[in-house]
């Protein structure tokens, strides 16, 4: 490898050249979905940098520290000279300074920091890209082209957190024990000035893919509201964006003004709602298998009483459409507890869409795989299904 500090003057020239090129839309265009999801910190620094301190935190680790904690480098936003060092094992990924650097280029997936002419990084924020988006790997584990709403299962946001120099051991220690791919959006809000405790003890869920969204229209687990609530309550009380949300269900009123979220969440809607399933990789599944599958979701294994074709859920299937058909947690053998703590109290049925890349299963991601799903419900519902049908039942979701 290079000396340190050969390394950041190439990543100074890189900056350098790219200086003039075009920044994400201006406020005076219309809004922009993608560039609001990949970009749009909502003005919450003012909890990631003001509160948290984050950018003291970030500004120690090493690139190598980043991406084992699920932190992911966008290849396309890295000049051809970087791109090349890389390659050539010329950029010490143990050095935090190439951290900085690589924020400056807008290149790690979902945070955007400021960093002065000396190098010093001077504010971080987040965007809804950070536990929503992944990379495909096509450059090494971590770096590649952005995988726009896919659910960053690796990414450990817990532990991200816990770098924060103002936090208490105890909070700390809840949040650690999160683990990759999980998040817990009932444990505190952010008010715009405090972090104000929800629940406890905590009960993270699994970061959930958001793509093939569109005609779903309640796509929480809990089924609490359009997605834009969701979008909303995330952004303002999750995120710590500079606008206002309220919803009495929850006991949760934040007004801050200038609202910089909501005049945004239909542009941010559109984008989502974009996002298309992706096909099951070829090779991945047994088609026979997978058509005597189908036959036993839409027969003898009652799948599709609930998870009805072709979006696979039932959320809309109520007499009014503008309320979500909900299930009570018994009655689908989960645990409550998470349920108890939303607006509605009660699971939505799961629209089953690209099975084959999210384990775990289930709002908890108590199901570690397929085969766990299955049995869960053949002992659910006594359906007494074969191992060989079990299997292709599996095999069925692998399609889906």
């Amino acid at each position: 490898m290079r000396p340190v500090a050969a390394v950041l003057t190439v990543l100074a020239i890189a900056l350098a050249s790219i200086a003039s090129l075009p920044r994400p839309a201006a406020s005076a265009q219309p809004p922009d979905g993608k560039a609001i999801f990949r970009f749009d910190t909502f003005g919450d620094e003012q909890l990631w940098t003001d509160v948290l301190r984050m950018h003291e935190a970030i500004a120690t680790v090493s690139p190598a520290s980043a991406l084992a904690v699920g932190l992911k480098v966008d290849v396309e936003a890295l000049p051809r000279s970087v791109v090349s060092a890389l390659r050539a094992g010329q950029v010490d990924l143990d050095d935090p300074a190439v951290t900085v650097q690589l924020l400056k280029l807008n290149a790690v997936v979902g945070i955007v920091g400021k960093v002065t002419g000396s190098g010093r990084l001077k504010s971080v924020g987040i965007t809804c890209a950070l536990c929503h988006s992944t990379v495909d790997d096509s450059f090494a584990p971590g770096i590649g082209r952005r995988l726009d709403g896919w659910a960053s299962r690796d990414l450990n946001v817990g532990a991200i957190l816990a770098l924060s120099p103002v936090l208490d051991a105890g909070l700390k220690a809840e949040l650690n024990a999160w683990g990759p791919g999980k998040y817990d959006p009932r444990h505190h809000i952010f008010d715009g000035s405090n972090i104000i405790p929800l629940n406890t003890p905590t009960l993270p869920i699994v970061i959930p893919s958001i793509f093939g969204l569109k005609g779903i229209g309640f796509e929480t687990f809990t089924g609490d509201g359009p997605i834009s609530y969701w979008n909303s309550y995330v952004g303002v009380s999750q995120m710590g964006g500079h606008g206002s949300f309220s919803d009495p269900r929850i006991g949760v009123a934040i007004t801050q003004k200038p609202d910089r979220v909501t005049p945004k969440l239909p542009a941010l809607l559109a984008y989502q709602l974009s996002l298309k399933t992706p096909p099951a990789p070829a090779g991945s599944f047994s088609a026979r298998a997978a058509r005597r599958g189908e036959a036993l979701f839409n027969g003898a294994a009652r799948c599709s009483g609930c998870h009805i074709p072709p979006l696979y859920t039932d959320v809309m299937r109520g007499s009014d459409r503008s309320r979500p058909l909900l299930h009570d947690p018994a009655d689908v053998g989960q645990d409550p507890r998470y349920a108890q703590r939303s607006a509605t109290r009660l699971y939505r049925t799961t629209p089953l869409r690209a099975l084959w890349q999210h384990p775990p299963y289930f709002h908890d991601g108590g199901a570690a795989d397929l085969g766990a799903v299955v049995d869960h419900y053949d002992r659910l519902f006594a359906l007494k299904l074969a191992r060989r049908q079990k299997a292709d039942l599996v095999e069925f979701l692998k399609t889906l």
